[in-house]
């Protein structure tokens, strides 16, 4: 089969090779899955340059986000068991991770739905408990994180803010259906959501860029607003002033949503149920900006490494294509 492979670490673009290799065989409680469609995420990007939290040896398949078909031709959504990741035609996963893909979603949506949404609704329901008439802002609110952070407020019947950098972003935010857009490059980001709040500040911010936008977090949160931190894409890990946390009683609340995989993986499965039944309503529904064939791979997740993309983009296979 064809698989793209990292033997060293450094810029996907640079160091991910397409080679033909031997179909993997899965190991005890594995299977193995024929990919439809695998998503980029930017941890494929940090997996590459061996800066993620999991060090998969080399050589290894990057793609961590597919929409698989088994054996007994059912089309399932997983997160592959690395080093045999999605950019393949085969990839292996846990069995008892396997979920069924939403029938209202073609394989590319599929592939997309399920890390950056189960991130959105275990950030905005279990760990912030937003509520219907809140207010929440979403940084990168056209990124694939953010974007799908933004149709999870709006399904949860909260008004919701997008920051996003340029106009094109701009557009995309709002036909995602943000309330109020702002453009960090054109406005003041601090002074616009004031304005956009009564002063009041956001409920709820939903933050997977870390830096200068945790910083203007902090100083447009509301009284008992929550901030909840997701990642650090712009590659700067904030240092958060925990007297400022009092001062203004706001609360702070860190999210990795793969432990729920261990610690809790009946919620899991609870929230697939869930985003199932919105993408069946048509509230939520993957924003895939683009769909590459698998020999475009490497240029694709360069893209998102390097913060080219809106929503996502999808490596697709030819027949699912």
């Amino acid at each position: 089969m064809q698989a793209w492979q990292v033997h060293e670490n450094g810029e996907p673009s640079e160091v991910m090779r397409l080679n033909d290799v031997a179909t993997p065989t899965p190991g005890d409680g594995q299977v193995l899955l024929k990919v439809r469609a695998a998503n980029i995420n930017f941890p494929d990007a940090l997996l590459c340059r061996g800066q993620y939290q999991v060090r998969p040896p080399l050589p290894f398949t990057p793609g961590v986000e597919i929409c698989g078909e088994t054996e007994d031709g059912r089309r399932v959504i997983a997160n592959p068991a690395l080093p045999y990741g999605g950019f393949a035609e085969y990839a292996v996963a846990d069995a008892a991770a396997v979920l069924p893909a939403p029938d209202a979603l073609d394989d590319a949506e599929a592939a997309a739905l399920h890390i950056g949404y189960q991130t959105g609704w275990f950030g905005l329901h279990q760990r912030a408990h937003l509520e219907a008439g809140e207010t929440l802002l979403v940084h990168a609110a056209a990124g694939g994180v953010g974007s799908a952070a933004v149709q999870l407020g709006k399904a949860a019947g909260a008004t919701v803010i997008g920051v996003v950098g340029g106009a094109e972003k701009a557009a995309v935010a709002r036909e995602l259906g943000c309330d109020v857009v702002i453009d960090r490059r054109a406005d003041d980001v601090v002074a616009a959501v004031k304005e956009a709040t009564g002063g009041r500040g956001a409920d709820v911010i939903y933050d997977p860029v870390g830096g200068e936008a945790y910083t203007q977090s902090a100083k447009t949160v509301a009284f008992e607003g929550r901030i909840v931190v997701v990642g650090f894409a712009s590659g700067t890990i904030p240092s958060p002033a925990l007297n400022h946390a009092l001062v203004k009683n706001y609360s702070i609340l860190g999210l990795h949503w793969g432990l729920y995989n261990t610690k809790n993986p009946k919620l899991v499965q609870h929230c697939h149920e869930q985003l199932t039944d919105l993408a069946a309503r048509g509230a939520i529904k993957p924003l895939v900006s683009e769909r590459v064939p698998l020999g475009g791979a490497a240029t694709a997740v360069q893209k998102v490494a390097d913060g080219l993309t809106t929503g996502r983009i999808a490596v697709v296979t030819e027949e699912a294509a």
